[in-house]
């Protein structure tokens, strides 16, 4: 783990929308996580970002975050589908943050499987890294949640219909959709607030996202023709944490490109 010097929290900077916010973004060196953590460090935020694999996407991002807010961000590798993982990551957060402002529940896999040979081993890894992760990282983060503070999970429009060949995953997805309803219910007093957005298909860039074939296929049931990127997540996340939704709570916010 790698860490900036404390710092005590101080109120947004003017004009940079989340300055001097702490924000918390698990699964956050690649896809859709890594363009969240970019937004947000554009946007003057103090960053912790949760990682389980090693290699080059961490140090990568590191460098990317340090060079938009000029200081390094906290790296925190964890496996967040587990209690201890949790806890890692509320330790290093209280010491180097002193609390959390925005937390970003990220982490997910994805899983294909007809569902007479879905085993169970399948059915738990998918559930474990989708839903349960999201329970384990806001518990263990929930005491130092700021008055104010933003809770926002990445579902997926798939929680919200269904997928053929994906029972496991699409009900992990709808699982967050309970889990935002009822926690908005019970932490709402505090002010805070927890939302989820919803994408459909997303794709990274050039090799990434479903075979073209298929890429095709779903663009053209697409109102707007295209898939989703990382960034248009990102856009919706911003808005969900942010003052401009300050009285929303509880929603699930498709972003699937009208599909």
């Amino acid at each position: 783990m790698t860490a900036p010097a404390p710092r005590s929290p101080g109120p947004p900077a003017p004009g940079t929308g989340f300055g001097g916010r702490r924000v918390v973004v698990t699964g956050g060196t690649r896809g859709i996580g890594r363009a969240v953590a970019l937004a947000f460090a554009r946007a003057g935020a103090r960053l912790a970002v949760v990682h389980r694999s090693g290699g080059e996407a961490p140090r990568q991002v590191a460098e990317e975050l340090t060079a938009l807010a000029g200081t390094p961000p906290v790296l925190v590798r964890a496996d967040v589908t587990q209690a201890a993982g949790a806890r890692a990551v509320a330790d290093a957060v209280s010491e180097h943050l002193g609390g959390v402002d925005v937390l970003v529940n990220n982490v997910g896999v994805d899983g294909h499987a007809k569902f007479e040979d879905l085993t169970e081993a399948e059915w738990h890894r998918v559930l474990n890294h989708n839903a349960t992760s999201v329970y384990q990282v806001t518990h263990a983060l929930a005491g130092q949640l700021a008055e104010g503070a933003s809770v926002v999970n990445i579902g997926a429009s798939a929680g919200l219909r269904g997928r053929p060949l994906g029972v496991h995953y699409s009900a992990s997805k709808a699982a967050l959709v309970g889990f935002t309803r009822a926690l908005a219910k019970e932490l709402g007093g505090r002010g805070v607030r927890v939302n989820t957005v919803a994408p459909g298909v997303t794709a990274a860039g050039p090799g990434t996202g479903p075979p073209p074939p298929v890429a095709e296929r779903i663009a053209a049931m697409t109102a707007l023709g295209r898939l989703g990127r990382p960034e248009d997540v990102a856009g919706a996340v911003l808005f969900l944490a942010g003052d401009a939704a300050a009285y929303v709570t509880g929603v699930t916010l498709d972003v699937d490109g009208g599909i």
